[in-house]
């Protein structure tokens, strides 16, 4: 504790420094994160992001050759890279020094308007800028709610979009003569049915705790509605609540009956994949992330064609609609009012009409931007996703959007007790709302 608390001193003294030239300068500081403030143009359209990820500085060359080629010529792209783990160390330090690049990585917490990056006014706010680009119709409608909701504002650009949902295998289910479960009761019929075929209803890599704590959360905003996670956070609700402890209970309930099958506390992403795309289990819980999977012949041995996916079920009874479907934006991808100039706005227009045809030519990634001409030949499923999440009006959040980083630790630890029996639903949910309540 000592030593986070030393940690969030250094980060908001960096941040303090990084914003006294403004102060000094007499008056009121300026709202540097209004795109209406402007900016001045740096020497390059420079982009920091994480090591690991490959897809965005590529699709980025691929725009800066060819349909972003003016703006390159006027600004050239250049790229910085940084450890995943290494984000919020790095991009303290630059803001610290007054070294923000034009668009940057960052962490989930610092770009928040109570973040160290929010409250010093270093993030551009997209959607005026946009808006003012003549571009504001760029963003689909659910991606820019998505990012506004975990961020508190349209703060980072939504490279990556993912919804997620049920992904079943249909000849499984022909062969069980079972249609998409609509209710929650149906999914444990389902469930029940599967088992005694002796067909592993549905995986879950438990190992890593969130593939469970998905379950239980899209139970929880089914039956308390899409707004329950926020009343926690907002201090409207109690997640010893009896909708809340009613979604603990019933991810209780389903592992106990075996809908998991054996081991699944301990399995592990890949196996847990695996056990779907080669027709040993039913169904699974994931995000969109899973067609590089699904799209992967050596991986897929059932075919993409023998793939549906599907809302989670509605709870009967509940206030939340099974047209909700759960979905995030990546990591955050912020740019630098200080650098918001004319040639980096270019580039911000250029970026958000052409983004999203790019990603899915080059790699199959579907973003949160629109596609503005037709890709052909893409995989079946990928199709069938990119116009789900075209057409999604209303996400959700996943359970620990919006939990402190200890809670959030908390839900992924407790879960396997609470799916193992080993600790109740109100027990789970009550040591959950003490860590909520402690970091307020």
């Amino acid at each position: 504790m000592k030593a986070f608390r030393s940690r969030r001193v250094m980060v908001a003294t960096a941040v303090a420094l990084a914003l006294t030239p403004l102060s000094a300068c007499g008056g009121a500081p300026q709202q540097a994160s209004s795109a209406a403030a402007g900016g001045t143009d740096p020497s390059s359209f420079t982009v920091l992001t994480a090591n690991e990820n490959k897809a965005l500085p590529a699709t980025l060359d691929a725009l800066a050759k060819g349909a972003c080629s003016a703006e390159n010529a006027a600004l050239p792209l250049e790229h910085q890279k940084v450890a995943q783990a290494d984000v919020v160390q790095k991009v303290t330090l630059l803001a610290g020094q007054g070294a923000l690049p034009a668009h940057f990585i960052a962490g989930t917490a610092m770009v928040r308007p109570a973040g160290d990056l929010g409250k010093g006014k270093l993030v551009l706010d997209y959607k005026e800028a946009l808006e003012k680009l003549g571009a504001g119709d760029q963003l689909l409608p659910a991606a820019a709610a998505t990012v506004e909701n975990v961020y508190g504002g349209v703060v980072s650009l939504p490279y990556q979009y993912n919804v997620e949902g049920i992904w079943y295998n249909k000849q499984i289910f022909a062969a069980n003569g079972i249609q998409e479960p609509k209710t929650w009761d149906e999914l444990k019929k389902a469930t029940a049915k599967l088992a005694q075929a002796g067909v592993m209803p549905m995986t879950q890599a438990g190992a890593a705790g969130w593939p469970l704590t998905r379950l239980m959360g899209m139970y929880i905003f089914r039956n308390a509605g899409p707004d329950a996670m926020k009343d926690i956070r907002d201090g409207k609700a109690k997640l010893t609540d009896p909708k809340y402890v009613a979604g603990a209970q019933a991810l209780a309930d389903l592992t106990a009956s075996g809908a998991l099958g054996e081991g699944f506390s301990t399995r592990d992403a890949d196996t847990s994949t695996n056990l779907f795309l080669t027709g040993k289990a039913a169904m699974t819980y994931d995000g969109s992330w899973l067609l590089s999977s699904i799209n992967d012949p050596k991986r897929n041995t059932i075919g993409d064609t023998n793939i549906g996916f599907m809302a989670f079920p509605a709870v009967e009874g509940g206030s939340g609609s099974i047209d909700q479907f759960a979905a995030n934006a990546g990591a955050v991808m912020a740019m630098s009012p200080k650098q918001f100039g004319p040639k980096v706005g270019e580039w911000l227009k250029c970026i958000s009409k052409n983004y999203g045809a790019q990603a899915l030519k080059d790699s199959g990634t579907i973003s949160g931007f629109k596609v503005n001409e037709e890709v052909k030949t893409l995989p079946v499923m990928t199709s069938q996703i990119q116009e789900k999440i075209t057409e999604l009006k209303d996400p959700v959040l996943w359970f620990e959007a919006l939990l402190d980083p200890k809670s959030n630790s908390l839900a992924s630890t407790n879960v396997s007790l609470l799916t193992t029996g080993q600790m109740s639903a109100q027990d789970y949910m009550s040591a959950l709302q003490k860590s909520v309540d402690a970091a307020r």
